[in-house]
């Protein structure tokens, strides 16, 4: 069954990767770096889908998490020469090391005294850099020198599309290893720990394990994020990771459908386009500039009440009723033929 589903995971990332690299050639240089962005939101909201959605744990602080992962990748950047996939494994490694501190002390924590203290740590940990300027840079962080593009590719290979593809294959990876991980033994755990966590130790599960290690898988895509954020924008600075950057991403997990790695592609595609899009719409009715400040968060907020009103399970859990009742009308028009009934206008005979 594993196998089976490995395959059809790998299906869908090749289908997908496919569809990627030509539209990284269809658009242009912002939208690549757009795309880029969505793919390493992607990432992140997938890591708080496992994590929350499957697992049942609330975290206010991957925004933090992000944040060690982007620092690692720079810092460890400049002590050594090392492939840029190497430093994305070791930002990745670094923050899962992290969620393994992080995650045993939330495994004695439940409901908001778990969201309180992770958001301590969202709060907290992106101040480090202002307590130690000489090694974090301070309030204007660290930068770095961006990817540059094989030279195999040709001389005027547009950067932003080689950073969309850095992106992409980092977020595909992401898919089909806890797409896989879902379906495991693992996932099991995860639900049967998130549904009764007294029934899932009767039935022999470590439950503060289990946590702890749904914890460490998110924390390792939030690190992966984190790294990517390097590669598009060249930055670590501690104003990218505050507390609105861990408040939207678990917002985003929840607009998309929690539990669901599909509904993190619809929340990270809401978080990067809805602000773009609310600045055009400001533009084109001439707001005053304070209005137009915070229209994007005003549109947010509608967004996000109006999904919850008319879809509590999120934009994919939306689509999949959508297609579930498609279904059933279908196997309800074919279904009584294929048992020998008639047609409207048929008579047996």
């Amino acid at each position: 069954m594993l196998d089976q589903t490995l395959l059809r995971n790998l299906a869908l990332a090749a289908l997908a990767a496919l569809g990627l690299y030509l539209l990284s050639y269809w658009l242009g240089r912002f939208d690549n770096l757009q795309l880029a962005t969505i793919a390493y939101y992607f990432v992140a909201i997938a890591g708080l889908t496992v994590l929350t959605g499957l697992n049942g744990q609330i975290s206010l602080g991957h925004g933090a998490l992000m944040a060690i992962g982007a620092y690692a990748t720079i810092k460890v950047g400049e002590s050594a020469e090392l492939p840029l996939a190497a430093l994305l494994a070791i930002a990745t490694i670094a923050t899962a090391l992290v969620g393994v501190v992080i995650g045993a002390g939330a495994a004695r924590l439940r409901g908001p005294y778990l969201a309180g203290a992770t958001l301590a740590l969202a709060v907290g940990l992106p101040a480090l850099a202002n307590r130690f300027p000489d090694f974090l840079g301070g309030e204007n962080g660290l930068s770095t020198a961006p990817p540059v593009p094989p030279s195999s590719l040709g001389v005027g290979f547009a950067l932003e599309r080689w950073q969309a593809w850095i992106a992409c294959a980092a977020a595909l990876i992401t898919f089909v290893v806890l797409a896989n991980l879902v379906r495991s033994r693992y996932g099991r755990a995860f639900r049967a720990v998130r549904d009764d966590e007294v029934a899932a130790a009767l039935a022999g599960l470590n439950v503060a394990r289990v946590q702890v290690l749904a914890f460490v898988v998110s924390a390792a895509c939030a690190g992966l994020a984190g790294g990517l954020l390097v590669v598009v924008t060249s930055l670590a600075a501690p104003g990218a990771f505050t507390l609105e950057l861990s408040i939207a991403l678990l917002t985003a997990a929840v607009l998309g459908g929690l539990g669901s790695l599909a509904g993190a592609v619809w929340g990270a595609a809401i978080v990067v386009l809805l602000p773009t899009w609310a600045e055009d719409i400001g533009r084109e009715l001439s707001l005053s500039t304070s209005v137009e400040a915070n229209l994007p968060l005003l549109v947010y907020g509608v967004v996000l009440i109006g999904v919850m009103l008319a879809a509590p399970r999120g934009i994919q859990g939306a689509l999949s009723w959508a297609g579930g009742l498609i279904g059933r009308r279908v196997r309800g028009h074919t279904e009584p033929r294929s048992r020998g009934a008639s047609a409207p206008g048929e008579e047996i005979t």
